[in-house]
Order: structure tokens, then sequence, then C-alpha cells
């Protein structure tokens, strides 16, 4: 018989997976493997290591979105090697990034005599740390100015106790006292009055919430507004507000453009928003728009003299890419206004009627149906027959590959438990049938098996973050 030369690189394409030697070896873990292997044997058992941590269009816990159309997935592919920081190298991208604030500041009914500013960030955490910054240092001038004592005793921020959690970052950070207003059964929102009762000389602002996260539902921010109006005529210690729009602010111009709680508002100075929950993005990319430059103090914007270019910079992050910031920008330009607006009706659709057939259960009392954001949560109607908790649902729904959160809310109602569907975009109106199905099975079997259930009487606060 005759023999050749062998073809290595053949040989090595044509060889199977799950038949190589790299396949039947562990993936390492927490040190580096001595030698390489080929890519497609890592992709597949990467991939492979992911598949038991679920599917992500079926997590009804998060906000983030989990569906772009493929042109921008490929757009936003193309881009992954842009650094965002370098505005000299990339002015396109600059650009790009100031057509987005600016279509933003719009969107909010900025602009007039005065001279917005604002900025793209990795998310609304980042947004949120600058907006906070901006009013401390405010606060500290005005402070100041009046003669108050700045160091007799800390700053403190007021927010309802339904924040989410970087406005406690940002208060432990920066060493400003957090003054939460206690959500209540008559306030599963910001009770507005006491939230004013609150402030003080040393107040650097209020946050109001345009959609809570355990609940969905929206600060009274016109209200708020129209106190603090009243607070300022009556001091020189004057206070102002902060939006924080994570959830909301991208989703409420186009469901309830009638909703007055933006820029429009004398003393509403600043707005985060998260692209990647109702912009439509994927992870990570947030927005911050302050309602004029003098909000923003000069000590926080940096000139940085980068390769070969000067550039001002406000941003806590420095080096990352620009492909989610450009993903926005593609957003903006294939939906416009009415693209967003029918998309994010029918997201309410979903939503509404996902919260009448939860409420045909006897079983569950809604908390919220679906209306501000398109959120749907419920607690268990009272029943001493019922054996089984939210607790054991979410795991039943869990088999069925159905994500949804079960949690206490905030204090003062810790004692409440309730469950939480977030419907995104890509939770059609098909998907909405199929779940139901599921969740009637999942309650179905939990009447009618023997099984152990979650006895403790402790409050749990695992299956929710965030």
């Amino acid at each position: 018989m005759l023999y050749g030369k062998k073809d290595r690189r053949e040989a090595s394409y044509l060889e199977p997976i799950f038949g190589s030697t790299n396949e039947g070896e562990t993936l390492p873990s927490y040190h580096l493997g001595e030698k390489s292997i080929e890519p497609r044997i890592a992709y597949q058992m990467i991939k492979d290591d992911l598949l038991d941590e679920g599917n992500s269009r079926l997590n009804l816990a998060t906000f983030c979105q989990t569906f772009m159309e493929p042109e921008a997935v490929r757009l936003m592919t193309e881009t992954l090697d842009k650094n965002m920081i370098d505005k000299s190298e990339y002015p396109r991208t600059a650009e790009m990034e100031n057509r987005c604030v600016n279509m933003i500041a719009d969107l909010w009914h900025a602009g007039g005599a005065e001279k917005y500013i604002g900025t793209s960030t990795i998310g609304s955490s980042e947004a949120c740390m600058l907006a906070g910054l901006a009013m401390k240092f405010a606060w500290r001038k005005r402070a100041e100015k009046l003669g108050v004592d700045i160091q007799a005793k800390r700053p403190n921020l007021i927010i309802s106790s339904g924040y989410q959690v970087c406005w406690e970052k940002f208060c432990v950070y920066w060493d400003i006292e957090l003054r939460e207003i206690p959500m209540s059964a008559d306030h599963l929102s910001l009770d507005v009055e006491k939230a004013v009762e609150a402030v003080d000389d040393y107040t650097i602002g209020i946050v109001g919430i345009l959609g809570i996260t355990y609940t969905g539902q929206y600060d009274d921010i016109k209200k708020l507004d129209q106190l603090v109006e009243a607070y300022n005529q009556q001091t020189e210690h004057k206070v102002y507000i902060h939006v924080d729009g994570a959830s909301g602010g991208l989703y409420a111009p186009f469901v309830e453009p009638e909703l007055v709680w933006d820029f429009q508002l004398k003393n509403v100075i600043s707005i985060n928003a998260s692209g990647h929950k109702y912009g439509l993005v994927y992870p990570g990319v947030g927005w911050i728009v302050w309602r004029d430059e003098k909000y923003l103090s000069e000590e926080l914007v940096f000139k940085v003299s980068y390769l070969g270019g000067e550039m001002p910079t406000m941003a806590i992050n420095f080096s990352h890419s620009a492909s989610q910031m450009i993903g926005q920008y593609y957003n903006f330009v294939r939906f416009g206004f009415e693209g967003y607006q029918s998309i994010h009706r029918r997201t309410h659709d979903v939503a509404v009627y996902l919260a009448k057939e939860i409420a045909r259960s006897r079983h569950f009392t809604l908390i919220n149906d679906g209306q501000q954001l398109p959120l749907v949560c419920y607690k268990l109607a009272e029943d001493a027959e019922r054996k089984w908790t939210l607790y054991d649902l979410s795991d039943r729904l869990l088999m069925k590959g159905w994500q949804v959160p079960t949690y206490p809310l905030p204090k003062n109602l810790d004692d409440q438990v309730i469950q939480r569907i977030v419907v995104r975009s890509d939770f059609g109106m098909n998907m909405a049938h199929d779940f139901i199905e599921d969740l009637q099975q999942a309650i179905k079997e939990l009447e009618n098996s023997h099984l152990v259930f979650h006895e403790e009487t402790e409050i749990k606060n695992y299956g929710f973050t965030h």
C-alpha cells in the first residue's frame, strides 16, 4: 500500500468536535491551561458550559433587552473594537453619541433658552452616580454662598425606599446620608409630601423614580415639582429634582406622551435612562441629560489629552466599547418615534392581557396591572387552605423554563411577598398565552401534588435583584 504525507490541517478540520482530545478534557477553571486548543472546540465547550443557565428570553425578572434585529447585531459586532473614549480617533462615533444625546434631550423637552448637556454611560448606575455628584457639588456651592457650615454634618439625598441599589452605593461612596421615604400600602411610590417635609439645608436633592423596580409604578413627579416650587419660594436654600428614569425614561414618552414628568417641570434638573431597557439595546448603555450646563459643575468635567486630542469627559468609566451606543443610534434611526411607540404600546397590551388572566385566578391579588411600566405584580390572596407559597410557584415555573422572581417589598412593607413579571418588547402575545398555560398548569400541580413546600416564615430575598 502506498502512503503520502498526512495533511494535518485537513485532519484537524475533519476531526469531530466530540471526538477530539480537547473536548474530553475539563475546561480550565481557575488556572490557565498549558496549551492552546482549536477555536471551534473552545467555542463549543464554552457554549456547552452555558447550557444550563436558562433562556434569557424566558427570564421575566430582568428589564434588560434580550432581542435586537440582526442588522443591529451585525453593526454592533463590527464596531466592538471602537473605544468609546477615543473621540479624536473616532469622530463619527462621537458625533453619533452627540446625536443620541440631542434626540433624547428633545424627547424629554429640553431646550429653549437653556443649554442642555449630556453624555452616554455604560448604564443607569453610572448615570445616577454622575447625577448625584452633580447635585452634591451644586449644593456645596450654594451652601457655601449662604454661609452653611458644610462640615457640620453630612449632606443628604431624599428618595423612596423603592430605590435601585445604585443610589445606596452612591451615598456610601461619597458619604451622603440616604433619607428613605418608606413605601406604604397607600403609597407604593414616593410619598411626595413626606419627601418635601424631609428637606433641610443639607439636602442635595430629591430623586423621583419613573418606574419603581418593585412594582413598576411612577412617582408623581409633577406633584413633587409643585411642592418643591412652593418650598423654594420660601427659602434661599433651594432644592431640585433628579428623575431616575432608568426604566420609564425611554418608555413613558411613547406610551403616555401627555404625562408631564420631565424638563417641562421647572425644578427637574437632570434625568437618566437605560438604553438597554426600554431603549431596546443589549446591555449596557445608559444616558444622562442636564437641563442646563449650569447644573453640572465645571469641576466634574475633565479635559483629557489622549492620543493626540483634547476632549472633555465627565464619565466615571473610561475605556469601553462604542458598540452599544451605536446600537442605540441604530434603533433611533431604524424605529423613529412611531416605531418605538408601536413597540411599547404592544408591550403594554401584553402586560394588560397577563394582568387580566392572572386576576381571573382566585389565588392572586394584583398590585400592578400593567399600567405605567409594563409590569404585572401580585401577591397571594388570603386562603387558609393553601399550603404552597409564591416561592414554590417560582420553583415550579422554573421547571418549565420561566424565571419569575418572588421577593418581599421594601422595609415597612417587607411582610408582603410578591411575584413580578416584566414584559419586554420580545415577549409577544403568543409567548404570553404560553406563559398563562404554564402558570395554570403549575398551580394545578401545586394544588394536587404531594410536594415538600417552603414552610419557613422568615422573609426571603432570593429570586430577585434590581
